[in-house]
């Protein structure tokens, strides 16, 4: 007679985040079948269809999130992405730079996801940004990362001069490297 612990059971059956992000990657970015993304995490093909349908019940995000700490600040984060819609895309607000901004600017104290949640919800409402994009990552310790150049004007004695901008972030950090530099080609 096996004795089995109803609560390792349901704790073995239940979806966790990771998991209902690994079976819509695989299924949707790696194309695997729902008979193969059911052998691999051990549940049903009924439970992964439901998950890439979005109608498993165990993930559900927040709707009409309220932003009681953000919410003397809204008016000012919409109107700095209102005047986004008329500059590059590259001299455009993320959400890491309005939560610096906030807190530069207007001593703010919340946290920085609740300033990219709402950024990215005031985004899409305004039509600051593009479409949703899903992008796969699992980075190592320094092994990738992004890099990018870019131009910018500064004033060097006195004379408005045209820079070449090289950014890198890491991705397993999210630490920045920014240098100015009179061209790209650096031999």
């Amino acid at each position: 007679m096996l004795n089995i612990n109803p609560m390792l059971e349901a704790e073995r059956r239940m979806l966790t985040v990771d998991q209902y992000s690994y079976i819509r990657t695989a299924h949707r970015v790696y194309g695997k079948a729902i008979k193969q993304i059911a052998r691999e995490t051990g549940h049903s093909k009924n439970t992964v269809k439901k998950v890439l349908r979005g109608e498993y019940s165990g993930y559900k995000p927040r709707i009409g999130q309220a932003y009681p700490v953000l919410a003397p600040y809204i008016r000012t984060i919409d109107r700095w992405l209102k005047d986004d819609k008329d500059r590059p895309k590259k001299q455009r607000h993320t959400a890491v730079r309005v939560f610096n901004r906030l807190k530069q600017e207007h001593a703010f104290q919340g946290s920085e996801t609740t300033v990219r949640r709402y950024v990215r919800e005031a985004k899409l409402r305004l039509g600051v940004s593009g479409r949703e994009v899903f992008i796969p990552s699992d980075p190592q310790t320094g092994v990738e990362a992004e890099v990018d150049w870019g131009n910018c004007i500064a004033i060097l004695g006195g004379v408005e001069t045209r820079l070449k901008l090289f950014c890198m972030r890491s991705k397993f950090s999210g630490k920045h490297l920014v240098r100015c530099y009179p061209c790209e080609r650096q031999q």
